[in-house]
């Protein structure tokens, strides 16, 4: 099911965070209990920010732990809206697709269609050869995101993605410096996608939706870090979908003061060193549905919280 974007009526910021942020209380840093995620994610459904939150990211070997503990909270009403679920790979691609097809034929029989459906599918590929044979394997239905190391190989795998019809993932960070890529790496890797016609979500250090220096991990003492903004990274999109250039996506990456990023009611303007630029909602439209569509945060109440303090929600 895609993403049902707001009309081109609406704020920028809405056509930017509707359905952004998929779920993954599960992981790191966050790390939660399987109860605690999933009555996370059911408060935040209902809540008021709701229409910013996308899927629920859980392991293919926690798909039935996940059923006992979410099926009280489901939905039951006839032509409610299911939860979505997108599974995250465990290695053995044949292992993970008897695991959903199991999950999906019994929330289809006990919720008669409704209830909660896996229709996506993240993993991860080093080659090319990697590629090919994850789309040999998963059924082509089945929306997969195939992770690719932002490295030299990048083009490569981007294109090898494009063959495939699938669509590509980056990991923008972590619980360590070393894990966050250069931001010259994000946008090669934007720049790959937009060149290839490849869709793509990212993951990973992206909490928070303007760039700056957070603590990596939730404990007391965790050392701090410089993260990525969500923001950042779609504006930086947004930049080379619109025909920019690489220097001015880095330069939209690695924007850190709030003041020089303008989210109006018809356009988002930056004014940086590269001369101000200017985003139409037809571009960020563009962004949304055919470059990035998705962030993986542990955290929903932060991008939420966040965003509306910096007067973006």
């Amino acid at each position: 099911m895609p993403v049902r974007l707001p009309p081109l009526t609406e704020r920028p910021a809405r056509i930017l965070l509707e359905g952004l942020v998929d779920y993954a209380g599960l992981y790191p840093p966050a790390a939660l209990t399987m109860p605690a995620a999933v009555r996370n994610y059911a408060h935040y459904r209902a809540g008021g920010s709701g229409w910013v939150l996308g899927r629920f990211v859980c392991p293919a070997t926690a798909l039935e732990t996940f059923s006992e503990l979410a099926d009280p909270l489901l939905p039951r009403d006839a032509g409610a809206i299911p939860w979505r679920l997108s599974v995250t790979g465990s290695g053995d691609v044949a292992a993970d697709m008897t695991a959903i097809a199991a999950f999906n034929e019994r929330h289809r029989v006990c919720f008669d269609e409704c209830g909660a459906i896996v229709d996506c599918y993240e993993l991860k590929a080093e080659t090319p050869d990697d590629v090919a044979r994850i789309h040999a394997s998963v059924p082509r239905e089945l929306l997969t995101y195939i992770e690719v190391p932002l490295d030299d190989r990048v083009h490569d795998l981007v294109a090898a993605v494009a063959l495939t019809g699938r669509r590509a993932k980056m990991r923008a960070g972590g619980t360590t410096s070393a894990a966050f890529p250069a931001a010259s790496r994000v946008v090669t890797f934007l720049r790959a996608c937009l060149e290839h016609q490849v869709t793509a979500k990212a993951t990973a250090g992206l909490h928070h939706p303007l760039r700056g220096s957070y603590r990596l991990t939730y404990e007391p003492d965790a050392p701090t870090g410089r993260m990525f903004g969500f923001f950042n990274v779609l504006l930086a999109a947004g930049v080379l979908a619109a025909g920019g250039t690489d220097a001015q996506a880095i330069g939209v990456l690695e924007e850190s003061n709030a003041e020089q990023i303008v989210m109006g009611d018809a356009d988002v303007q930056w004014q940086g060193e590269h001369g101000d630029l200017r985003l139409d909602r037809q571009t960020l439209q563009r962004v949304r549905e055919q470059m990035l569509v998705g962030v993986g945060s542990c955290s929903f109440t932060e991008p939420v919280d966040e965003s509306r303090a910096l007067g973006w929600l």
